[in-house]
């Protein structure tokens, strides 16, 4: 007996009803092992599997199939288009794509020309049959929604410039947009708003966003906002782009929940950006497994119909396992040999294999492993996309096998460095027109510049393309921006936060939390609220809105809560309004940008906030934000619990203290550092009305991000006036008085600027500062840094151009006696980004350094921030005026045990 056999089997703990049969059934397996082979016993098992799982028997599924086609050329529906005239179309875009590249490389823009030659016919075969444009009846308004493989983007080109959608004049533009009239280098909406809806190039991040998007596109039909059950969501994607961890990261969301309105298409060309993806192993088998396991159907289109003949030799099945054996790197070296090489190094590695390619000419040999995937013939292309449509219950990836750097010639194909190989030659172009059968002469071919090449607007091939597209709604890809206003809320939710507290002390998460909540009442705009939290909702005090908004889930609610019995229980509802990802800002993030972008994608303008723990939002996620602001999305970020100091007892890797720095670099983000209650309901009333605002010529693309504390403090009520300081930037919240020891008022006096919970230690020090030391302190509320400093810096720029304009915040402090003192909750280089344009003499204390756990007054002292440090600091800067003695500084140190 083998170690095999005598290894337990989890099947040992049920009762075998009948011994003996199983037995017989292990024999039989046995028998045709010795008898034909275990190539043969394998096929009967598998046949046997398919067999059951037709039959509805409950099997556990495999993960991996033969390397070969799903679907068999037999089975394959019959092509519905005029295939010679797609031939002749896409020959067009590739020479074009090619060719505008080679042109821009004059300049030394770069630019890619292999992913998208091996590509072509994934996305033309969509372009012509599947892809709904936003007039599609099936989707009006939305059509389907196209996340385009970024190094692609060239193809895309230059099939809008064949629809007459772009110009020669266009195309030369690539990757040349300073003066406003080029293209950019990838699917950027931002660059190029009427044509990308979706960025992709930051890879990874597209198919994370793909699955959020079919998600949200759900969420949308579920509540009833729009009927979105006709539009598919399609992701193209390179296999090297898979290894990158956002683009498996919700795979499983995906299956679970059923997602069958999403596609996946999987180029695998086995080739990466320097090599081979995976030169000792077979990406394809290794993504089929990964998605199966994740609940996908999945649909393999490896090879031309050249293959057919070689699988229908295989009797022995020594062709399916030398296929399965082969690494991925040595078939890229297949591609790129002679018939001789294949012959020794392929064929010759088994008996069968050799007797088969007896029979084979070199041209066959050539052919198959040159040329001949699936993924350059057109019906295998439809028939896998026709799969994927037409399969209901589970999203569908198709793992599609290319040769990169198809039609470029031998000098492209297959080459590891084809990815940066940025323009052909004069004789390149001239072999790859042959091979495409283009009419273009030989004058027309210089050796340097290459002209572009035109059917002309009356064509059978451009005739043909804009009949297939009106029948699919439309020019695809599409962006549209629908002009819809929103009414403004009433004043009610407002005006409560304006009210202040009393005495009741409450934090600025909660005061949002309060404001949000009534929001959601409002009967115009309330439905289009999207809560957004990634398993915080407790921390941030948000469950109150469980029983009432609902959190969504697609199956509604399968269980009996253990909380039911409790007035906030977990309530979970097919029409839910929460979305609570789970632990995955990654996807929080995702779903953001799609509700923050349903304005244009669906039309449908939606209310986005996003609230998160700081630190893992701006931190983990800032590439995700920066497509959010490249898809020109709209809504609102919460980094709540903010802070270096106001997390007590966290520790490093939850104190923020500089993720407002990271948002200031991120020019469609208005960062806000709100202190009270007040100041978060002007600012997100501001929001509303900037982004969504009855008058939709007025709104901006632009997206909010609010950092509130979790500390609580009595909220004051709003003084009259400040609104347009808190939306500037800065106001003057508390005037210092005139201390006992200088009645007249001609004591010290110096300026405290404060951002969020720091403006309660100011405070306090202002208090100190006079009843102490015989100093007037005036306090502001520096409600955002970045925004002060994004105004001095257009200030700048119009002095520049002969403008007489000055800063606001310069105008704001102007005329202030004494010293600016800044301190925030943040490291010092945030309140810094508007020292110079502060005419006082400069000063700031921040937490710059590592997070640590203490209490909220012991982390203050460390970094220095706390009140005693800010009057002493104070203190300081007025000595080395001359205004306060120099020993005066010392003796506050050592009241305080700063020393």
């Amino acid at each position: 007996m083998t170690s095999a056999e005598r290894r337990p089997s989890e099947l040992d703990q049920l009762p075998d009803r009948d011994p003996e049969e199983t037995a017989e059934w292990a024999a039989s397996l046995d028998a045709v092992t010795r008898a034909a082979g275990p190539q043969r016993a394998a096929y009967l098992m598998r046949r046997t599997l398919e067999h059951a799982e037709r039959a509805g028997i409950a099997l556990p599924s495999l993960l991996e199939t033969e390397y070969v086609n799903t679907i068999p050329t037999a089975a394959e529906p019959a092509f519905p288009g005029d295939e010679e005239l797609e031939r002749r179309i896409t020959a067009w875009n590739r020479w074009n794509a090619a060719a505008m590249v080679t042109r821009g490389s004059r300049w030394g823009l770069g630019g890619h020309i292999a992913t998208y030659a091996s590509a072509a016919w994934l996305y033309e075969i969509g372009f012509q049959h599947f892809f709904r444009g936003k007039d599609a009846p099936e989707a009006p308004g939305s059509g389907d929604q196209l996340y385009i493989q970024g190094h692609a983007s060239p193809g895309i080109y230059a099939r809008a410039f064949l629809e007459g959608r772009l110009t020669e004049e266009h195309l030369d533009n690539f990757r040349q947009e300073v003066d406003g009239n080029g293209l950019p280098s990838y699917p950027h909406p931002r660059r190029l708003p009427w044509l990308w809806e979706f960025p992709t190039v930051s890879m990874g991040l597209g198919p994370l966003a793909a699955i959020h998007q079919a998600r949200f596109n759900r969420y949308l039909h579920h509540r009833g906002v729009k009927d979105t059950s006709g539009s598919r969501v399609w992701a193209f994607l390179g296999d090297g782009e898979m290894d990158e961890p956002e683009s498996t990261a919700a795979l499983s969301l995906a299956g679970r929940e059923g997602l069958d309105n999403l596609t996946f298409v999987v180029n695998c060309n086995l080739q990466r950006l320097d090599g081979p993806v995976r030169a000792n192993f077979k990406i394809v088998q290794e993504l089929e497994a990964r998605f199966r396991a994740a609940g996908w159907n999945v649909v393999k289109s490896l090879w031309g119909t050249a293959w057919d003949d070689l699988l229908g030799r295989d009797t022995e099945g020594a062709l399916l396992r030398r296929l399965r054996e082969v690494p991925d790197a040595q078939f890229q070296t297949y591609a790129t040999r002679d018939a001789g090489y294949v012959r020794e190094h392929f064929f010759g590695a088994d008996p069968a294999l050799r007797r088969m390619a007896e029979s084979l000419t070199d041209e066959r040999i050539v052919e198959c492993f040159g040329s001949s995937r699936a993924g350059h013939e057109p019906r295998k292309v439809y028939a896998a996309y026709r799969a994927a449509v037409e399969h209901s219950g589970a999203p569908t990836v198709i793992l599609v096998q290319t040769v990169k750097g198809h039609t470029l010639g031998p000098g492209f194909e297959s080459r590891n460095a084809n990815h940066q190989m940025k323009k052909l030659t004069g004789q390149e172009f001239r072999a790859m027109r042959d091979r495409l059968e283009l009419p273009i002469p030989d004058s027309a071919l210089g050796e340097e510049l290459v002209p572009y090449a035109h059917p002309g607007p009356d064509s059978p091939e451009v005739r043909y393309l804009k009949e297939r597209r009106a029948a699919l709604g439309g020019p695809a890809p599409e962006r549209r921006f629908h002009a819809v206003g929103l009414p403004a809320p009433s004043e009610r939710p407002f005006q409560a936060l304006a009210k202040g507290s009393g005495k009741q002390e409450i934090a600025t998460t909660m005061a949002f939390v309060r404001l949000v909540k009534d929001l959601l009442r409002e009967k115009g705009t309330g439905p289009r609220w999207v809560p957004i939290v990634p398993d915080e909702a407790r921390t941030f005090g948000m469950e109150s809105l469980f029983p009432t908004a609902g959190i969504y889930s697609p199956v509604g609610q399968t269980y009996d809560p253990v909380d039911r019995d409790q007035l906030l229980y977990y309530k979970e509802a097919v029409d839910g309004q929460i979305l609570n990802e789970g632990i995955t800002e990654a996807g929080s993030m995702a779903e953001f940008t799609a509700a923050a972008t349903a304005y244009a994608t669906h039309g449908e303008p939606m209310i986005p906030f996003y609230i998160f723990y700081s630190m893992f939002g701006w931190q983990r996620t800032a590439d995700q934000m920066w497509a959010l602001a490249d898809q020109l999305g709209r809504g609102f970020l919460i980094g709540a619990t903010a802070g270096r100091t106001t997390m007590t007892g966290e520790g490093l890797q939850h104190a923020d203290g500089h993720s407002p720095l990271i948002a200031s670099t991120n020019p469609a983000a208005l960062a806000y550092d709100p202190a009270f209650a007040y100041e978060v309901a002007v600012i997100v009333r501001d929001g509303l009305r900037r982004m969504y605002g009855p008058d939709p010529a007025e709104h901006e693309d632009v997206f909010y991000y609010l950092t509130v504390y979790n500390e609580p403090k009595v909220q004051p009520p709003m003084p009259e006036g400040v609104e347009e300081g808190i939306v500037r930037g800065l106001y003057r919240f508390r005037e210092g008085t005139a201390p006992a020891s200088s009645p007249d008022g001609d004591a010290p006096r110096v300026q405290l600027l404060a951002s969020g919970t720091a403006i309660h230690w100011a405070l306090d020090a202002q208090r100190r500062l006079a009843d102490e030391w015989g100093v007037i302190a005036d306090v502001w509320s520096a409600t955002s840094w970045s925004e002060l400093r994004r105004d001095a810096l257009s200030c700048d720029a119009a002095q520049l151009r002969g403008e007489d304009r000055t800063p606001y915040v310069t105008r704001a402090l102007h005329g202030a006696p004494g010293p600016v003192l800044a301190v925030s909750d943040w490291m010092r280089a945030v309140p810094d980004q508007i020292s110079q344009w502060v005419e006082q003499d400069w000063f700031s204390l921040g937490t710059d350094g590592f997070g640590l756990s203490d209490t909220r007054e012991a982390a203050r002292r460390h970094f220095g921030v706390d009140a005693e440090a800010i009057t002493v600091a104070a203190l300081d800067r007025l000595a080395r005026r001359g205004e306060v003695k120099r020993e005066t500084v010392r003796e506050a140190a050592e009241r305080y045990g700063l020393l």
